[in-house]
């Protein structure tokens, strides 16, 4: 036998609460598949990493305090990517060298 209810007033009002969850799950489905597809779309628009950043000193006129190869998880938020020739002509210089990520090893310099 059937666990459900034998009168058609409860089946009609079981019939309209479970249809309204299946909307409910419906809607949820679709924002989560929105949300992975603008994440998609934000990975696949991100630039890519850099070679190298130099990091840059605070305030107006920041100059260059350290080099590192791009990507280093020791890099400040006050950042610019650089090419292979500004790391090592700011390497020269006496720009110094994040101890984490070694761009004078990675760069070729002793």
């Amino acid at each position: 036998m059937s666990d459900l209810p034998p009168d058609l007033s409860r089946l009609r009002t079981l019939r309209t609460w479970h249809a309204m969850w299946v909307e409910r799950i419906d809607e949820a489905i679709a924002t989560v598949e929105q949300r992975e597809k603008e994440q998609q779309q934000g990975e696949a628009r991100r630039p890519p990493t850099p070679d190298w950043i130099v990091e840059l000193s605070i305030g107006v006129g920041a100059r260059p305090i350290e080099v590192h190869v791009g990507g280093c998880h020791a890099a400040g938020k006050r950042n610019r990517a650089i090419t292979r020739e500004q790391a090592l002509a700011a390497l020269a210089d006496g720009i110094r060298t994040c101890i984490h990520c070694r761009p004078d090893t990675e760069l070729g310099v002793l």
